[in-house]
């Protein structure tokens, strides 16, 4: 495939050359395609470089209702994944929007190598080469009726059955997908006696893994849950652990990605530190460029809080915001808004999936719903420069 498609920005590049005139004839095709085509997108004498910054990313997003079934939460994100996969979840190198991807075909149809550019330009949108993304919701190995279950149905990444699925999908699809799950820990028993033998008890961390697009673990990018929701009949607290530090921004086909997790979104301050950093931070030359929270909001906080919270985050820190969620019911007991959201760095909502009915029951297409959204990294900095957001405390 990658072949092919050198081929086809060869053929191109060579049809291109003729039609606009270049000073100097091009190699003919063959054995020296690659060089050439490397030589001409990285050295002179064309006034056009690759800006890395004008990289667009269509991002998908997914839906699903998990349950206490492992299998058939798997055979949900497995379906999803296939989706993205050939609904367009790629890298183009096009983030620049249409008018003035207009304005730049009408300036540089007639001007040699400008217009040379536009057409391999508008070849490597065409190819569409590697890079996919896909963000899964909190807890889409599987949500429990009690808290009991919850404890049972985990189990460690390396002998998950669930984890293993993802990570063959996503090598199968050469797809990078964000993904939360539930990870045991063992932590000292806070009711063992003084003075005797240390006790251990078992609880969970409510944990957001990122699983290379080759199905590796970027173990870098893990993050485990730091604010825990008890709110109402929920006590998250009574089997998860809270987590012990933010995660480092880390780099991704959508930019540098800043991981929190659904009850995380009402707290403003790991966001800014993520985002905003100030100059003592180890990341304050490299912050978050999207901040993800995938969720399972209850439906009642959901109505009331969920896009306000989601667009506060994102105009407060000028960066994208990616919330994958959980919808419909996944027991007797509890179902999740759903309304999957990304949201711009100037606070417009950019894509919105279904979500239930006044039953908690999820609307038509909502569960195993995927939306795609074009990730415009140019826009966070245009953003950041035009508002700059000068802290005094």
């Amino acid at each position: 495939m990658i072949t092919h498609h050198w081929f086809t920005l060869c053929t191109l590049i060579h049809d291109s050359w003729n039609l606009n005139q270049a000073p100097q004839s091009p190699p003919p095709l063959g054995t020296t395609h690659l060089h050439f085509v490397s030589s001409f997108l990285f050295s002179a004498p064309h006034p056009q470089r690759v800006d890395i910054r004008a990289i667009m990313v269509i991002a998908a997003v997914g839906q699903i209702c998990a349950t206490s079934s492992l299998t058939h939460n798997l055979e949900q994100c497995v379906r999803l994944i296939s989706k993205a996969s050939v609904g367009g979840a790629r890298v183009g190198l096009s983030s620049v929007p249409q008018e003035r991807q207009r304005q730049r075909q009408r300036e540089g149809e007639n001007e040699g190598w400008r217009g040379l550019w536009h057409s391999i330009h508008m070849s490597l949108v065409q190819i569409n080469p590697p890079g996919q993304v896909l963000f899964l919701p909190e807890a889409s190995d599987y949500i429990a009726s009690n808290s009991q279950e919850s404890l049972s149905l985990a189990r460690p990444e390396s002998e998950s059955p669930f984890v293993r699925g993802i990570q063959a999908a996503a090598k199968d699809h050469c797809i990078s997908i964000s993904v939360g799950i539930h990870a045991p820990v063992s932590i000292p028993d806070p009711s063992a006696s003084c003075g005797g033998p240390p006790e251990t008890v078992t609880k969970l961390f409510n944990r957001s893994l990122w699983i290379n697009s080759d199905g590796s673990i970027n173990r870098r990018a893990t993050y485990d849950k730091l604010h825990l929701f008890d709110y109402g009949s929920l006590r998250e607290s009574a089997t998860v652990q809270s987590g012990r530090r933010l995660t480092e921004p880390f780099s991704s086909p959508v930019g540098r990605i800043g991981s929190l997790i659904c009850f995380d979104l009402r707290f403003p301050e790991p966001s800014l530190a993520l985002a905003q950093p100030g100059p003592g931070s180890p990341w304050a030359s490299s912050p978050a460029e999207v901040l993800l929270y995938p969720s399972a909001f209850t439906v009642r906080t959901g109505a009331a809080h969920w896009e306000t919270l989601l667009r506060a985050r994102a105009i407060e820190t000028q960066s994208w915001v990616i919330a994958a969620a959980q919808v419909g019911r996944h027991n007797a007991t509890r179902s999740s808004y759903g309304h999957s959201m990304v949201v711009d760095p100037w606070g417009t909502v950019k894509l919105e999936l279904g979500g239930v009915d006044d039953e908690g029951e999820a609307v038509e297409d909502a569960a195993g719903a995927v939306g795609f959204v074009d990730i415009d990294l140019d826009e966070v900095v245009r953003v950041r420069e035009s508002m700059p957001l000068m802290r005094r405390m």
